[in-house]
């Protein structure tokens, strides 16, 4: 997995919530967001890179930022609805937030590893 995606992955700032808790809870949520795939790609929207910012508040209310591969993307309306229905099956999450950006545009240098190997882009 990229490193530096894997640090903005989830960017809780002071936390009340206790280390080990943040750590489960985000793993949870990184494995949610694992579920979701773009129909046209085989490949989940997070080693793709499309997830680029996932805040979680002190009650676990949870904001996405996500862009898709393209602004003209077939899935563009329902993908916000997909990512925001995955990450409520996590126990213990508040309110879901999912915002939709384009900026930066998504560039195939933000898939993983795992990703670049499924769509065999070496």
């Amino acid at each position: 997995m990229n490193a530096e995606r894997q640090k903005v992955a989830c960017t809780p700032t002071a936390s009340a919530i206790p280390p080990d808790e943040l750590e489960a809870f985000t793993a949870k949520l990184v494995a949610a967001l694992k579920s979701v795939y773009d129909p046209e790609i085989p490949v989940d929207i997070y080693e793709l890179g499309l997830i680029y910012k996932v805040d979680v508040a002190d009650n676990k209310d949870v904001a996405v930022d996500m862009t898709l591969t393209a602004p003209g993307c077939p899935v563009a309306g329902e993908m916000p609805a997909m990512v925001k229905a995955a990450l409520e099956t996590v126990e213990g999450i508040g309110a879901v937030t999912v915002n939709m950006t384009f900026d930066p545009p998504w560039t195939p240098e933000r898939m993983s590893e795992e990703a670049k190997l499924e769509l065999n882009m070496f």
